[in-house]
C-alpha cells in the first residue's frame, strides 16, 4: 500500500472518530439518570440516586414522609422522552397509583444537570406530586359507601342495616374511677371475658373508647341505665349489616366485620386495616359486589397541619389532588325463604351433633332453606358436608335397576345377612321378619332391606350407579347455584365389598344434605334439579361452582372416603316415567314402611326415604341419620351426624318441619 493511501485512511479514520465523539452528546447518560429516578421512585427508595442540591439520604427521608399516608400502595412511574439542552435535560415522569378500582395518574417534569461526567437529578419535592411544596405531604382520605343488602325470596331483606349499640368504656369519662374496676363490672354485665377486657382497657390510650360488645337494639335485655351505672361505661348507637337473628343462615350468609390480616394481604391493596368486609359465606364470596368501592380523596397539606386546625379553619387548608366518588354496592339476591330458613333452624335448635335441614323447590331448583344446627359449630354442614348417605342412596340403586328392566313389582331376595368376599352385610336393627324372603322391590325399598339391594350388585355395575346418580343431579357441577357447595361423589369404578357397600350408600359414596335434597327433588320434578341459591351472581365477583374438597371439621365420615371430582351434567337425565316409579316406592315408605309417621302431615301426600350410614371405628359403629322427602313442590333432606337410625332420629325432625311449613 502506498504512503498516500495510508495517509488518506488515517485522515478518514480521524474524521470518523471525531464524528462519533461529536454524536455522543451525553443524552444516553441523561436518559439513564431519568430511568434510574423513575425506578427508584416506583420502589419508594431514592437512596441510591445522585441529586443536585440534596443529599440522597435526606431526599429519601422526605420521599417517605411525603407518601407515608399512602402506604402500602406504591406508584408505577415511567420516564418519558428526554429533552437535552447542553448540560441540562428534562424528562416527564408518568405516575400511576392504584387505589382499589381507582387510578390516579399524573405527569411531572423532572430536571437533570450534568456535573463533570455524571448526570445528577435536580431535587424538587414537586417531582413527587403536582405542585408539592417543600413543607407539604400527601394524605389519603376514604369513605366506604353503605354496604348493599343480601335479599331473600321476593327480595325480602335478609341482611340489612339494623340498629345496634356499641357498649364499652369511654376512658375520658372515667373521671377518678378505677378503669380496671369499671372494665370488670361492664364485662360481667354484658357477658364477655373480664380478664381479657380489663387488659384491653388498661392498654388503651387515655382518650380511647374501648368496645366490649355490640348489642342488637331490638330485643336487648341490657338497658342504658345499667350501662350508665358503671363509671365510664357508655352505649353508642350505630347500625351495621345484620341478619334477622344472630344464627340466621350464618354459615351460608357469612358475616361482616373488620378485615383480617390474611384478607388484607390477599386483597393487594384493596383492603387496609380497619376496613369492613365480608367474613365467610356469601358475604365474603360476593364482597366486591356488596361493598361497592370507596370514595378516595388525595390531598396535599402542610406536614405540621393538625386535625384540630383543619376542623377549625374557615376553608379547608388542604389542596385536593385527586378524588373519586363512592360507588354503592349491588344487593345480592338469593332464593332463601326467611320463614322456612327460620323454621329449619328452630327445628334443629336442640340437636346436639352436627345437623342440617335443606329445603328446595323442585320445579325451579330454588334453595329455600339451608340450615346447619348448633352442633355444626358454624360450619356449613347443609351445603359443604361430606357424608355417607346410607339407604337414601337406594333411590339411585333403584333408578339403575329400572334401567336394567326391573319395576317396583319385581321380586328380590331379602335375607337376614349376605356375605361378600368374606364381609357380612346385614339389615338394620329391628328389621321386620315379615319383609324377609322373596319380596317386591317396592317392599325392600320401603323397609330398606340392605341385603336385597346388595344382591343386585352383579346386575348393577358401579358405572351404572354413577350414571344414575348424575341423572338425578347428584355428583355433578352446579353452575346455577352461585355458592360453594359439595353435591356428592360417586366413584365410577369399584369392585367386591366396595361395590357392595356402594349399593347401600356406604364405601366411597358421599353426599351433602343439599345433594340429598336435590336427589329427592329430581324425583318430584321428573327431571334433574339444577339448584340455585344466588339469582344475580354476575352482578359482582364470579360465583363459585361446586367444590369437591371442602370437609367439615372433625368429620369422621370423610376419614375413609375421598371425594371424586364433580362430573358434568348427565347425558341421560332421569325421565318423568322413571321418576314416577320412584315416587311410587317413596310413597310406600310412608304407607307401609319405616316412615309411617309422615302419613299425618297435612296437604299433598308425602314420599320419603330413610337412611342410616355407619362411620368411624367404634364397636358398635356410630351412624349418620338421614331422611329425604317430597311434599308437593317441596323437597327436604334432614341429616344428623351422630344420630342413630334415620327413621327414629331425623324422621321426627322432618315431620315437625313439614307440618309447620304447610
Amino acid at each position: 500500500m502506498g504512503k498516500s493511501t495510508k495517509l488518506s485512511l488515517a485522515i478518514a479514520g480521524l474524521i470518523l472518530g471525531t464524528s462519533l465523539v461529536a454524536c455522543d452528546d451525553g443524552k444516553s447518560g441523561a436518559e439513564a439518570a431519568a430511568q434510574q429516578l423513575a425506578g427508584a421512585v416506583s420502589a419508594l427508595d431514592v437512596g441510591s440516586v445522585a441529586f443536585e442540591g440534596k443529599d440522597a439520604a435526606a431526599a429519601n427521608d422526605q420521599l417517605h414522609q411525603v407518601f407515608a399516608a399512602l402506604d402500602p400502595q406504591k406508584p408505577e412511574v415511567q420516564a418519558g422522552a428526554l429533552t437535552l439542552d447542553g448540560d441540562k435535560a428534562s424528562a416527564p415522569l408518568n405516575y400511576t397509583w392504584k387505589f382499589g378500582d381507582a387510578e390516579w395518574k399524573y405527569t411531572i417534569g423532572a430536571n437533570f444537570k450534568k456535573s463533570g461526567d455524571k448526570w445528577l437529578t435536580v431535587w424538587d419535592p414537586a417531582i413527587l406530586a403536582p405542585g408539592l411544596a417543600d413543607s407539604e405531604i400527601v394524605t389519603k382520605g376514604s369513605q366506604s359507601p353503605q354496604r348493599a343488602d343480601i335479599l331473600g325470596a321476593g327480595d325480602v331483606p335478609l341482611v340489612t342495616y339494623r340498629p345496634v349499640v356499641n357498649v364499652g368504656i369511654d376512658k375520658p369519662q372515667l373521671g377518678a374511677a378505677d378503669p380496671a374496676d369499671s372494665a370488670g363490672k361492664l364485662a360481667a354485665l354484658v357477658g364477655v371475658d373480664p380478664a381479657a377486657y380489663v387488659q384491653q382497657v388498661m392498654a388503651a390510650g387515655a382518650q380511647a373508647f374501648v368496645p366490649a360488645i355490640t348489642l342488637r337494639e331490638e330485643g336487648r335485655t341490657i338497658s342504658d341505665e345499667q350501662i350508665a351505672a358503671i363509671p365510664g361505661a357508655r352505649g353508642i348507637p350505630a347500625s351495621i349489616p345484620l341478619a334477622p337473628s344472630r344464627t340466621f343462615a350464618r354459615a351460608v350468609l357469612g358475616s361482616v366485620g373488620e378485615a383480617t390480616a390474611e384478607q388484607i394481604d390477599a386483597s393487594k391493596g384493596v383492603l387496609t386495616a380497619g376496613d369492613v368486609t365480608g367474613i365467610g359465606g356469601l358475604q365474603q364470596q360476593y364482597d366486591e359486589q356488596l361493598r361497592g368501592s370507596d370514595a378516595v380523596v388525595i390531598r396535599a397539606q402542610r406536614a405540621d397541619l393538625t386535625r384540630e386546625q383543619i376542623q377549625s379553619a374557615g376553608t379547608d387548608p388542604r389542596r385536593v389532588l385527586f378524588q373519586v366518588a363512592p360507588k354503592p354496592g349491588t344487593p345480592l339476591k338469593t332464593t332463601l325463604d326467611p320463614r322456612l330458613q327460620s323454621l329449619a333452624e328452630t327445628t334443629l335448635e336442640k340437636v346436639g351433633p352436627a345437623s342440617a335441614i335443606v329445603a328446595l323447590r323442585p320445579s325451579t331448583g330454588a334453595v329455600l332453606a339451608a340450615a346447619s344446627g348448633p352442633g355444626s359449630n358454624g360450619y356449613n354442614t347443609a351445603m359443604l358436608g361430606q357424608y355417607a348417605p346410607g339407604s337414601i342412596f337406594k333411590m339411585v340403586d333403584s333408578l339403575a335397576m329400572f334401567r336394567n328392566g326391573m319395576t317396583p313389582d319385581s321380586t328380590v331376595q331379602c335375607t337376614p345377612t349376605l356375605a361378600v368376599d368374606g364381609r357380612t352385610f346385614k339389615n338394620s336393627e329391628g328389621y321386620p321378619e315379615t319383609s324377609l324372603g322373596a319380596v317386591t322391590l317396592r317392599d325392600a325399598f320401603a323397609h330398606s332391606c340392605n341385603t336385597a339391594f346388595i344382591s343386585q350388585r352383579d346386575a348393577v355395575s358401579q358405572g351404572q350407579l354413577e350414571a344414575a346418580a348424575t341423572s338425578m343431579g347428584v355428583a355433578v357441577e352446579a353452575p346455577k347455584l352461585g355458592a360453594e357447595a359439595f353435591l356428592g361423589s360417586v366413584p365410577g369404578q369399584a369392585q367386591g365389598t366396595e361395590h357392595a357397600a356402594s349399593m347401600i350408600g356406604q364405601g366411597k359414596v358421599l353426599l351433602s344434605p343439599l345433594a340429598a335434597a336435590i336427589m329427592a327433588g329430581s324425583v318430584a320434578k321428573g327431571a334433574p334439579v339444577s339448584a340455585q341459591l344466588v339469582l344475580n351472581p354476575d352482578a359482582g365477583a364470579p360465583a363459585a361452582g361446586t367444590t369437591a374438597g371442602s370437609t367439615a371439621p372433625a368429620a369422621e365420615a370423610t376419614a375413609t372416603a375421598t371425594a371424586e371430582a364433580p362430573s358434568t351434567a348427565s347425558d341421560k337425565p332421569i325421565t318423568a316415567a322413571e321418576a314416577a316409579l320412584l315416587v311410587d316406592m317413596m310413597r310406600a315408605v310412608v304407607t307401609s314402611g319405616h316412615a309411617g309417621f309422615l302419613s299425618s302431615v297435612p296437604g299433598a301426600p308425602v314420599g320419603a326415604k330413610t337412611g342410616t350410614a355407619e362411620f368411624g371405628t367404634e364397636n358398635p359403629p356410630k351412624t349418620h341419620a338421614w331422611i329425604v322427602a317430597v311434599h308437593g313442590d317441596l323437597s327436604v333432606a334432614v341429616f344428623v351426624e351422630d344420630g342413630g337410625l334415620g327413621a327414629t332420629t331425623s324422621g321426627p325432625l322432618l315431620k315437625q318441619f313439614l307440618t309447620a311449613a304447610g
